[in-house]
């Protein structure tokens, strides 16, 4: 299927006033108050339109009444008029990531950002300097690095360790020009995945004298254990922030007073703050004041970046707020190929206060012989890496605009939890600006010099540049938003309550909330479907999803029959659960959903159908038998 085009539907007036802002709503604490007020008022406006827009007093209680793709695309466009002037993010697709079509599978199961696009990849698998002797088994698998250990110090490795090889140094500097970060105020190192960075700072991180960690996660993390774990055992005292029951937002009260210093604590630093700026599994934003209050307060503070859509990563205030670690990840190549690395940034004035470790994790960026076509007893030399850079940045006949990196799914399923662990997430441009910009963009944007050092184009990077924050943000803003408002409408039929076939936790329809999602689906007795269930049986629908633990959850009196309810896990809920703390506290599976700035109307689409088959009672019972009737093994739950 195809999603419609959009000229062909029908556009009505909406007030697009609060999409101009740029996401989060990044105004100055000065900001005058009518300023405020008007945001504030057009954030309102956009959830209400929403809300009634798509549909209007409309519940679908069978799964066969729910309207079309043609119909419900119609109905999306009359809502979000200014949807089609995120295009281009279509033409990209089309043409830099057909795999994405050809397969016909949606992946909803993990957001990041990749380096290079699969139509760049086909390219260097069909380079003259690829040897016939060693051809690559599919034409996506064909990296141009692969990762290796290294043990070294990490304090000595941001101190001494220099740039590596030619091609380590040019992606190296191509990711820092991406995020606007200078090397003259940071250090950075690539590490095997995100959980290997976070072990890394807790290793090397002065517990002894700056004794406290203060974490903010509204779900378990593999990364977040890791970093607790291993904190703990260097005598860190570890808190974590909690979540208000319903809407999952940030427990201000708790929160401000364990970060707020007292009058009488003297010493300079007080341990590590460790905060997202969103929520990978709800979608929640958090403010940047938390950030700026924990420094003022003696803090140091670690920014971790991988749930931040592309464009904001570059555009979240990193020189007004300048955090003392920022982690961050990319994968190769979105879908078939998400393979990827780590990023630790570390400020250079803070590298001296870290103390030494092992240095387990930290990775070099080499070429991979075999695919690119070296002999076996080939070194990889400067010389054939510079052919190969050279072969890949002449590659500039394609049209820059329209080459966009965005990220398929690999089948997660044997790592049921949110897919934070190792795979991994300025305004628009004037029309009549955007070709000299985006010439600007393509020669700025090639990492080298004439100096010697390698030419190589991340192709998905110049694109999501070429784009800019405002497309990017706009179209994941519309997209995930209709997505909830179409979820919520989905009503078990024949109850006289109102009995809703999804619950959604954290944020519903919001201005500012993320591409991301946690969702349950409870049948018409009220029984939850168990989220690896859904999983499975998503995937056997060609959508992958995710799974995650909601966890740190603060219940008031008046929901304590909710904290009965939704706190309830089983004993092989425990016994899976990653985390291995023994002060693990109950929380709540969920099904998760992960927009990456690719995805498009269609993809959400094909989930809500997905999800609105639930409707019919015997659905369940239905797919277990046609999959046993087809010599499969039953699923197991």
């Amino acid at each position: 299927m195809r999603s419609p085009d959009p000229r062909e539907a029908t556009r009505v007036f909406f007030d697009g006033c609060c999409l101009n802002h740029i996401f989060r709503g990044q105004e100055p604490d000065q900001a005058i108050v009518k300023r405020r007020s008007t945001s504030a008022t057009c954030h309102h406006d956009f959830a209400a339109t929403t809300t009634s827009s798509f549909f209007p007093n409309t519940q679908f209680t069978n799964h066969e009444s729910i309207p079309s793709l043609q119909e419900s695309f119609v109905q999306f466009i009359k809502t979000y008029p200014k949807y089609s002037e995120t295009a281009q993010v279509d033409q990209i697709r089309a043409r830099e990531y057909v795999h994405l079509s050809e397969s016909n599978h949606v992946c909803l199961d993990y957001i990041g950002v990749g380096l290079f696009s699969q139509t760049q990849f086909q390219s260097i698998s069909k380079s003259p300097i690829a040897s016939s002797s060693h051809p690559p088994s599919r034409k996506s698998d064909c990296p141009v690095f692969g990762i290796s250990y290294k043990s070294v110090n990490l304090r000595s490795q941001l101190l001494h360790g220099g740039d590596g090889c030619k091609l380590e140094s040019a992606i190296k500097k191509r990711i820092m020009d991406f995020l606007k970060i200078s090397q003259n105020d940071y250090s950075m190192v690539f590490t095997a995945n995100r959980t290997s960075a976070f072990k890394l700072v807790a290793e090397s991180y002065p517990f002894q004298s700056s004794r406290k960690l203060l974490t903010v996660y509204d779900h378990e993390s593999e990364a977040i254990e890791t970093m607790i774990n291993t904190s703990e055992k260097r005598g860190a005292c570890v808190m974590a922030a909690d979540f208000k029951w319903p809407r999952l937002r940030i427990h201000s009260a708790k929160l401000k007073k364990m970060i707020v210093r007292k009058k009488q604590q003297q010493q300079k630093h007080r341990g590590l703050s460790v905060f997202p700026l969103q929520s990978r599994i709800t979608g929640t934003s958090y403010s940047y004041q938390w950030m700026t209050m924990a420094q003022e307060n003696g803090w140091h503070v670690l920014l971790d970046a991988c749930a931040l859509r592309p464009k904001d990563m570059d555009s979240f205030g990193l020189s007004l707020f300048r955090p003392d670690f920022l982690i961050c990840s990319f994968y190769k190549v979105f879908g078939e190929n998400p393979t990827g690395f780590g990023c630790l940034l570390v400020k250079k004035s803070t590298v001296p206060n870290l103390q030494a470790s092992n240095g387990a994790g930290i990775v070099s960026l080499v070429p991979t012989k075999q695919v690119l076509g070296f002999p076996e007893d080939s070194s990889g030399t400067d010389t054939e890496l510079e052919q190969i850079s050279k072969f890949v940045t002449n590659q500039d006949s394609m049209d820059i605009s329209s080459t966009l990196s965005s990220p398929i799914t690999e089948k997660n399923k044997q790592n049921g939890n949110s897919k934070e662990g190792d795979q991994k997430d300025a305004g628009l441009k004037e029309n009549r600006h955007e070709d000299s910009e985006r010439r600007e963009s393509d020669e700025k944007n090639k990492t080298g010099d004439e100096h010697g050092s390698l030419n190589i184009e991340c192709r998905c990077l110049d694109q999501v540049g070429s784009l800019g924050s405002n497309v990017i943000n706009s179209r994941g803003r519309y997209i995930i938003n209709w997505l909830v408002s179409s979820l919520m409408k989905l009503q078990h039929p024949n109850r006289l309550e109102k009995a809703s076939l999804v619950t959604i936790y954290g944020p519903k329809v919001k201005f500012d909330r993320g591409p991301a999602l946690a969702f349950d689906i409870f049948d018409w007795k009220g029984e939850k479907v168990e989220p690896v269930l859904v999983q499975k049986l998503a995937d056997r629908n060609n959508i992958s999803l995710g799974r995650a633990v909601l966890s740190h959850i603060w219940f008031s009196e008046k929901y304590e029959v909710e904290k009965q309810t939704f706190l309830e896990r089983s004993d092989k809920d425990k016994e899976t659960s990653r985390t291995k703390s023994k002060k693990a506290e109950p929380g709540i599976t969920v099904v998760t959903v992960a927009l990456t700035f690719l995805a498009n109307f269609e993809d959400v689409y094909r989930l809500w159908a997905f999800v609105a088959q639930f409707l019919d009672a015997d659905f369940v019972e239905k797919e277990q038998w046609r999959y046993t009737a087809l010599n499969q093994k039953t699923i197991e739950v």
